[in-house]
């Protein structure tokens, strides 16, 4: 009787256990996987966007592309240290790329990307991996 006893509450624990690591797992799978990227956009995907809205010529993708992959390697190497500053520090890496891929605009084109959403990849819902993208504007 002891025996049966203790079965059945190995199961029920074994069956909470498992229930509480689904429940745990979903908010990871909608924000992303939960882990890795986080949503950050991948560089070629954040070229192809600031070419298209901002007509980037052949040149101006060359050396944006550089400071796009030169930043998403510094944002990874702080999430894989798990760096206890990393949100302010990935917030001082995006402030450095926007002004750094601003120089390299034409009045025009800057004047429209300075009104795209911050964050990575501009036009994503609400920011970054550390979060805290700028709001975007209501329709008018």
């Amino acid at each position: 009787m002891n025996m049966s006893m203790l079965r059945r509450y190995a199961m029920r624990a074994g069956v909470v256990a498992m229930c509480s690591a689904a429940l745990c797992a979903v908010p990871m799978m909608a924000q992303g996987g939960g882990g890795g990227g986080r949503g950050m956009m991948d560089p070629d995907a954040q070229l192809a966007q600031l070419t298209t809205t901002l007509t980037l010529s052949a040149d101006q993708q060359a050396k944006i592309k550089t400071i796009l992959v030169a930043d998403a390697a510094k944002m990874q190497a702080l999430m894989t240290a798990q760096d206890p500053d990393m949100r302010t520090k990935m917030t001082t890496i995006r402030t450095d790329e926007h002004a750094a891929i601003k120089a390299l605009l034409t009045a025009d084109q800057a004047t429209k990307y300075d009104a795209m959403p911050q964050g990575r990849g501009g036009g994503r819902r609400g920011g970054g991996a550390a979060g805290g993208g700028a709001p975007t504007a209501p329709p008018q």
